[in-house]
This record gives C-alpha cells, structure tokens and sequence, in this order.
C-alpha cells in the first residue's frame, strides 16, 4: 500500500472516529457598532416647571419584569392579570412552544439505536408440483419471534445539525411567544390610558355643550332686544352643532377601546365588565430604565428571535451540506423460529442476522449543491433580516426617546395655555360681578378654558403612552431577572402560568406623580 494511500485511509478513520460536523461553525452577531441611540447628546431628563416633575433616564438599569406596575394603578394591574391568563394568542404561543420542545425531543432519537420487537405465526400449504412430479401437498406451521435492531451512526454530524436545528427552533418559537407577551401587554396598556382620556374627554365635551347651549340662548336673547346682529346666532349655532357632531367619534373610539380590551382579555365584548380606571389613578414613572445599546440585542425579543432564526439557517447548510456524505446504517436481528410455539426456546430454531449498509449519492443532476447554494443564500436573508431588526429596534427606542422629551415639551405649553384661559376666565368673571362685562363673555371664556383642558388631558395622556412606548421598546423586561422572577407568569422564558406578583411588590422602590 502506497504511504498516500495509507494516509487517506487514516485521515478517513479518524474523520469518522471523531463524528466531525459538516458545515460552516456559527459566529453569532457581533455589538452594535453605536454606542447611543440618537444623534448628539443622550437625554438626561425631560423638561420642568409647568410639565410637572421631570423624568429621568436612568441608562443601564433593567426594568422590572412588571413594568406596567411602575404606573402603581391596581385596576391596570389586574387587567394585565387577567388579560395575560386568558388571551388567545398567548395560549396559540404557549401551546406552539410546547409543539417545538416535544419535536426536538422526538429529534433527540436519532442518536440512539432504535430496537424493535416481532411475533409472527404463519400456517401456508406447498404444492408439490413445485418439487417434481408426484409428491403430496404439505402444510407447515411457522412461529418466529424475535428482535431487530437499527442504528445510524452519525459519522458526518447530519443528525446533530438537525437537532441544533430544532433546538434554534424551539428559541425562536420561546422568543416569539416572549414577543406576543410583550406586545400584548403594551396594546393592553396604551388601550387602558386611551380608555381612561376618552371618558375624561367625554365628560369635558358634554360640560362644553351645556355652555354652547346656554350661550346660544343668551345670544338670540341679545338678537331679540337688537343688541346683536343675526349673524352672531347663527355663527353660535354652527359652534354648537360643530361641538356636538365631535361627541359621538369620541363615543365610538371608546367603544372600539373597550371592545378591543375585551377581545384581548378572552371576552365577548357583551360579557367585559371593564375597570373603572382614571388618568388621575395613573402615576408617571419618574425614573426611567433605558437599556444600553450592547445590551439591547440581548433584550428584545424580537431581536433573539431573529437571531434564531439566523442560526437554523446555518444548521441548515451544514444539514445540506451532510447529504453529500455517505449514510451508513448498521443493523441486526436475533431471534427463534419453530414449526410449533414449543420449539421456539429451542437452541436449534436460532436465527440471527448482521448487516452493514453504505450509501453515497453520485449523481443527483446538481440537486445537492444546488440546495446548500439555496441554503447559504437563506443564511445570507436571515443575516440581513437580523440587522433589519436591530436597526428598527434602535430606531424605536430613539423615536420613543425623543417623544419621552417632546411629550413633556407639549404638556407644558398646554398646561401654560390652561394657566392663561384660567386667568381669562377669573378676570371675565371679576368684570361680570363688577358689572363691567355681561354672562356671555364669562361663557365665552368658560368654553376656552373647558378646551385647553381637554388639550391639556390629551398631553398627559400622551405622556403615559410614550412612556409604555419606551418600555416596549427596551424590551419591556424580557431579559433574565435575580431569582428566576422571568420564569414567573408576569414576564420571563418560561411559559407564564403561575402567578403575576402583586404590582407593590415590583413598584415598591419607584416613584411617581400623577
């Protein structure tokens, strides 16, 4: 034997004594090569004075599994308690990871040898022709019964890709279902503070209406004694109908929020009772956790869903790549065969069986390198879907961010602008119990002032839902918690069944401000 000879035979055994992996090895995603989220400097805290108490962002500190108890309103909490128990889509989420973890424990099979168990009897006559001429027909009686057994060694690594696989399977399908929780409680969230406006902002339009009302008489009073043109009334008239006709998209937009709240707490919207929570029940986080850019890849789960992804796809080439190999199989049987069930604990009704089988594709008409072509090309799409998550996922908590600051900026002008229909208002009537101004001017300045608190309701509302934004948007506390508190039904890797931990336990060391 030639020494080349020799040495590829060698090489060849150790390849196969070591049962090496065919494939290219995954390198995960490096950083993010930024290490802020907007351009200039980070935001250190929002805007005082007329605004209220800043907040204040607190960057590289976790947030709380629970962020919506940050909120510290026990009518919300107990929503997301019990929207999270019973929603649909997390029960379809939950039950879809279960499906991939049972799949990758099916998978876990191909290492081992599969070992089956056969009885058999068989009764059968023979011709005698079949043996020449004359002889009589005889019936035989065969019993067997016996073991076989098959196993595939996994010489090129085919069946560990496979099962690397299932298990990027089974992390996409946890991520995803951390998503689906994630998005759900944030929806949940932004609903009940919609909610909470649009019957604050209900109530405000129907005191408005009474005052149109009210100074639409007064206005076809002065008309009848001459003291106003026509004009006047018919201008009021408009402003009433005008106010009224904005009266029911508010009622429809809040039975579409409870109808909403409804489906995603399992109900019929006919059977959701609701809660009776109010922008006033609702605290203002004042100190804000942001995570750092390095670690927000880790964080989201829309991000480690992909990256998932990414990794199945590389199992793939190598999976593809396995099928160009030769596939061995190794079987054998061991049994008893005996014309009568006694004789099958006979020595002599001993039968056994050894086989060795190899198969390796030659010519496939470039089927095999055409697919690990289509593999490496689907690596390549998920590679750039992960960057694309990542890039969205940056731009939301800069979006989230800067609305965090010009939330505050806008409740501060309205509030400013309260401020000064208020002080309209108190001089209107000063002048009216003086006898400087007559009741309509005191209505005029009551409805001014009735809409710059309706403006200054729709900004602090939109504080709050920033504020869920940026939470959403960091991940919401999907990351691994002291304790094991992510395994828990309030936020974590595990399926969520036991139970939310009350909201003082996870807002006990936060504060907040109406």
């Amino acid at each position: 034997m030639t020494p080349g000879r020799t040495a590829l035979i060698a090489g060849a055994a150790a390849l196969i004594a070591a049962g090496c992996t065919i494939g290219p090895p995954y390198v995960p995603p490096g950083a993010p090569a930024t290490q802020r989220y907007t351009g200039g400097a980070q935001p250190g805290h929002t805007v005082v004075g007329a605004a209220g108490t800043a907040q204040h962002f607190v960057y590289g500190e976790k947030l709380n599994a629970q962020w919506w108890t940050l909120f510290r309103s026990t009518e919300l909490d107990r929503l997301l308690r019990t929207t999270l128990r019973r929603n649909p889509t997390l029960e379809a989420a939950r039950a879809t990871l279960r499906q991939a973890r049972d799949t990758l424990e099916a998978d876990e099979g191909a290492f081992y040898p599969q070992v089956s168990g056969q009885l058999g009897a068989k009764r059968q006559r023979f011709s005698g022709a079949v043996f020449g001429g004359g002889l009589p027909s005889r019936i035989f009686n065969l019993y067997t019964g016996g073991l076989d057994v098959s196993y595939y060694p996994d010489f090129f690594g085919a069946n560990r890709l496979v099962y690397h696989q299932q298990k990027a399977h089974v992390d996409y399908r946890r991520f995803q279902m951390q998503a689906a929780y994630l998005t759900l409680e944030s929806n949940v969230v932004s609903l009940a503070i919609t909610a909470a406006e649009l019957r604050e902002q209900i109530r405000a339009t129907h005191t408005i209406l009474a005052d149109e009302r009210t100074l639409l008489t007064l206005t076809g009073q002065r008309y009848r004694l001459g003291a106003v043109p026509y004009l006047d009334v018919i201008n009021q008239r408009s402003r009433l109908a005008v106010t009224r006709a904005g009266l029911p998209p508010l009622e429809q937009q809040l039975a579409r929020t409870r109808h909403r709240l409804a489906i995603l707490s399992g109900e019929y919207p006919s059977q959701w009772k609701g809660y009776a929570w109010t922008l006033a029940g609702l605290r203002l986080p004042l100190e804000l956790p942001v995570s750092l850019p390095s670690a927000l890849v880790q964080q989201r789960p829309d991000i480690r869903a992909a990256e998932a992804q990414m990794r199945a796809a590389n199992a793939q080439i190598g999976i593809d790549t396995a099928r160009m190999y030769p596939v061995v199989s190794l079987t054998a049987s061991f049994g008893q065969q005996g014309a009568l069930p006694r004789k099958l604990f006979d020595s002599a009704g001993n039968v056994w069986g050894l086989a060795a089988d190899l198969t390796q594709p030659l010519f496939q008409g470039g089927l095999l390198r055409a697919q690990r072509r289509a593999s490496r090309e689907a690596y390549r799409a998920m590679a750039a879907d992960y960057r694309k998550t990542v890039l969205g996922a940056f731009a939301q908590v800069a979006d989230a961010l800067r609305a965090v600051e010009n939330g505050a900026r806008t409740l501060r002008a309205q509030r400013q602008a309260l401020a000064a229909a208020r002080e309209a208002l108190g001089l209107a009537r000063s002048q009216y119990a003086a006898g400087a101004a007559d009741y309509l001017r005191v209505l005029t300045a009551q409805i001014a002032f009735r809409n710059a608190c309706i403006r200054t309701l729709q900004a602090r509302a939109g504080r709050l839902r920033d504020t869920t934004a940026l939470f959403a948007a960091i991940g919401g506390g999907w990351w691994p918690q002291p304790g094991g508190a992510k395994a828990s039904a309030g936020g974590g890797h595990g399926d969520r069944s036991g139970p939310i931990p009350p909201a003082s336990e996870a807002a006990a060391n936060k504060r907040g401000t109406p």
